[in-house]
């Protein structure tokens, strides 16, 4: 039975180790009376743009194009109540 154990945590480490490979940079935070709270981060890879972070003042964000995800996430739901009695 402790074969099996170590086998699924060393599983979940090497998938964590994957997960994290490409993961770069500092993180902040701020400690105080047992509680951690993420104040700042950077990172040389990050996706986040301050330039595609807007709705409103540009062409990369279009909201007719959640009209279809909204609906592609709904079919799920309405298959659910479709299925159960």
């Amino acid at each position: 039975m402790a074969s099996g154990i170590l086998r699924r945590w060393n599983l979940l480490r090497q998938f964590m180790d994957e997960a994290q490979r490409h993961v770069t940079g500092t993180a902040r935070v701020k400690l105080y009376k047992g509680n951690c709270w993420v104040v700042g981060r950077k990172s040389p890879t990050s996706l986040y743009h301050p330039q595609f972070a807007t709705f409103e003042a540009d062409n990369v964000y279009r909201q007719a194009d959640a009209e279809g995800f909204i609906r592609l996430n709904a079919l799920r739901l309405r298959i659910r109540s479709l299925l159960r009695p």
